[in-house]
């Protein structure tokens, strides 16, 4: 097996809540919400749990979680944990992404940016790549990704954070993008759809604007 840098693995779900539980009287709210809240602050004490509201943003999808882990086992425990609180007999998950962290085959060239660790918006899509990609050289690839890092790095005040799924979940790539000001993500989006990588994408759909906030101002926006 080649030696590969691995990170941890990363679960990204997304959930809708029901109706039913705005009809709720406001203190049985009140306690699902709590209830929901102390849970992600227990769960986070060993693998953070990260909170972000897609209330006002998507449709389909209220609530959005973050998790890191060195286990997938972790995420098991998760899911299971908030089926079993009143809140979450309430929720959908409607987007689940699992992936992991490694190093990127290419070479960026020069050092990474120093980027800080908190940006208000995040956004988050799956993305596969056409065969006929892979079917390039690694030099080939290589060269168009220059291109693609080229078009990034004009984007400083842009995270990239990019996670592997190949045969881990339906996608190949899980990418999200962290910024305090969306209208920097759409511009860098316009710019990297004219490099020669973009012509070998396939999907990179659902696409999630996201708000990073607490678990608890994150229920309030729900219900």
């Amino acid at each position: 097996m080649p030696d590969i840098e691995y990170d941890n693995f990363l679960k990204i779900s997304l959930f809708k809540l029901g109706l039913e539980f705005r009809r709720l009287d406001a203190d049985e709210r009140e306690k699902g919400k709590k209830e929901f809240a102390d849970l992600i602050g227990d769960l986070s004490t060993s693998d953070a749990v990260r909170t972000y509201s897609t209330v006002g943003t998507r449709s389909d999808a209220d609530l959005m979680l973050v998790q890191d882990s060195q286990s997938v086992d972790t995420f098991h425990e998760t899911a299971k944990r908030i089926n079993q609180t009143l809140l979450g007999s309430y929720l959908e998950q409607s987007y689940s992404y699992l992936s992991i962290r490694r190093k990127s085959r290419y070479k960026h060239g020069g050092g990474a940016p120093e980027l800080k660790d908190d940006y208000k918006y995040m956004v988050v899509y799956p993305m596969t790549k056409t065969r006929p990609w892979y079917e390039k050289s690694m030099k080939e690839r290589q060269e168009m990704m220059n291109d693609h890092f080229r078009v990034g790095k004009n984007y400083p005040m842009v995270k990239i954070n990019t996670s592997y799924a190949f045969g881990l979940d339906d996608t190949e790539f899980v990418l999200s993008f962290e910024m305090d000001d969306p209208s920097d993500f759409v511009s860098l989006v316009m710019d990297l759809r004219e490099v020669p990588a973009a012509q070998y994408t396939a999907t990179e759909i659902p696409i999630f604007t996201t708000i990073r906030m607490p678990i608890t101002e994150a229920l309030d926006a729900m219900a």
